[in-house]
């Protein structure tokens, strides 16, 4: 065979293995997964026609929920076992719950998929480190404070993890499973969100605090708060919301990093705010009430944010910010994440 032939047919090879990853990858379908932090079940939407498709059963009190990259599972943090729940993604079963070194919050997937990290809110806290090839808890990484949420940044470098009792901000290098630096703050750490300068690297984390109906900007580089937003007052006439948890909880970044998107439990509205500017672009009055976590669809278009007064989740469409639809769910819905299930 010749040097020409050899690369010809080394390169149909590679195209190949691409195509079938492209087709495996099509095949994979655009879900909502939402967790009840009451009753017994997760509930699984189709963001294409805003319908209940698949529900988990035999999860009492689940916290966190993903999806691995591959779409073959989802992982639950279970409230009530002290676990994470693996949940074949066909089935909707539960086939492994994987004990953990104290009682869960948040969790989240590493994007290479092998590694899960579970915030640990029971004492003394610390990430907890899944390795998903034997489903065992390989490891506790220590933080300052119990953990509420853990996070891995969108170029899967660090695993960053927010303490309530010890309002710090805890950042972990992915590679070596270590603490890398923490930051202090005034308040306790609540839901964070982040983007991304050029390069896909980490520039600023979005940081919701107790108690404040808006949220903090820490720059990632220089490793300090350089900025407080606070979300708009109600409008006259317009009643706030006294049920529920922080003021301001659930946060997330589109795709194309235009736009950051901030529930505000307290004025029930889903607000949007330009990127990098943090210009407030306007608001979604949402009809479900508790405004409590948002995820977005991959195309950035369509926030599902979570009602746990109202028992629903609010679908709000982000170029008009109204919301458009309302799909029931379970009991005190929470934490939602978006996936790409077999």
């Amino acid at each position: 065979m010749t040097t020409k032939h050899s690369i010809r047919l080394h390169l149909a090879v590679l195209a190949g293995i691409v195509l079938c990853a492209t087709s495996l990858a099509a095949q994979n379908k655009v879900r909502i997964i939402q967790t009840n932090s009451a009753g017994d079940n997760v509930h699984v939407i189709d963001p294409a026609t805003n319908k209940v498709v698949g529900v988990i059963s035999g999860i009492e009190a689940g916290h966190g929920a993903a999806a691995a990259p591959d779409g073959s599972r989802i992982y639950v943090s279970d409230e009530a076992e002290s676990s994470l729940d693996v949940v074949d993604a066909k089935t909707f079963k539960v086939t492994k719950r994987i004990p953990l070194s104290g009682h869960p919050n948040n969790m989240a997937v590493s994007p290479d998929g092998r590694r899960v990290y579970v915030g640990i809110i029971q004492d003394p806290g610390g990430v907890d480190v899944i390795d998903t090839a034997s489903l065992q808890r390989v490891k506790t990484i220590p933080t300052k404070g119990t953990i509420h949420n853990a996070y891995v940044t969108p170029d899967g470098k660090y695993v960053v993890a927010g303490s309530i009792q010890r309002k710090t901000v805890n950042v972990i290098t992915a590679a070596t499973e270590e603490p890398a630096w923490t930051l202090d703050m005034d308040l306790g750490v609540r839901p964070m969100t982040f983007n991304t300068n050029p390069d896909g690297s980490t520039k600023w984390i979005f940081v919701q605090l107790s108690g404040f109906n808006g949220f903090a900007v820490v720059d990632f580089a220089t490793r300090k708060e350089i900025n407080r937003i606070q979300n708009p007052d109600l409008p006259p006439g317009k009643s706030i919301v006294t049920a529920g948890s922080d003021p301001s909880h659930g946060m997330a970044v589109t795709a194309d990093g235009k736009t950051l998107v901030v529930c505000s439990r307290l004025n029930n509205y889903l607000y949007a705010y330009s990127l990098p500017e943090l210009k407030l672009l306007g608001g979604a009055e949402l009809n479900g009430k508790g405004a409590g976590w948002v995820t977005l669809t991959p195309d950035g278009k369509t926030a599902y944010v979570a009602n746990p007064v109202t028992n629903d989740v609010s679908v709000v469409d982000i170029k008009s910010l109204k919301e458009v639809a309302r799909i029931p769910v379970g009991f005190v819905p929470k934490r939602n994440s978006t996936g790409m299930l077999q």
